[in-house]
């Protein structure tokens, strides 16, 4: 589908919402990232956890599971991302719009590690959840099936699980095996 801009984009975001769909980028503190396709190892990482997520989630009701990419506008500003996959509980007050994206700040979000955005994950989307108060947030890298998970609190993250192939989750009060 063709696009007919009315006007220069005058922000960042305009930029980024210009974008084709399906395009691999993220708008973090007001500064676009581009990603290339995920490899094999990463996609079938992401295939696994996230068939896990919609049995525990999806299937019994407790909310919605979304996969990347799918925009996340964190606010309407400056910071929007696609998480390789993230939770949405029943009892969160985003808004997920039938037609286009999810606003707000999702409960639980996963990112599987790429061989070159490793400390794009670990630190810069890491500080960037923190920020916006994800109440888990989870690392995976694929080659080794190491996962690490941090939990929100007042202060920020603290790390609350480091595993080979295995997730615990205190948000959702399950274990699981990937």
């Amino acid at each position: 589908m063709e696009t007919t801009i009315e006007r220069p984009p005058r922000t960042m975001m305009e930029v980024y919402e210009l974008l084709p769909e399906g395009t691999l980028a993220e708008l973090i503190d007001n500064q676009i990232y581009m990603s290339p396709a995920p490899n094999t190892n990463h996609f079938t990482t992401a295939k696994k956890i996230s068939k896990i997520f919609d049995q525990l989630i999806e299937d019994k009701g407790r909310g919605f599971v979304f996969y990347a990419p799918y925009d996340v506008y964190l606010d309407m500003t400056q910071n929007a991302v696609q998480p390789d996959i993230f939770v949405v509980l029943s009892s969160n007050n985003g808004e997920i719009e039938p037609l286009g994206n999810f606003k707000g700040v999702p409960d639980l979000v996963v990112e599987v590690l790429s061989v070159g955005n490793r400390s794009h994950d670990l630190v810069k989307k890491k500080d960037l959840y923190a920020k916006f108060g994800v109440k888990e947030y989870w690392v995976v890298d694929p080659e080794t099936k190491l996962a690490i998970g941090f939990e929100w609190k007042e202060n920020g993250y603290i790390k609350i699980s480091e595993e080979i192939g295995k997730i615990q989750s205190r948000l959702l009060k399950e274990d699981f095996a990937f």
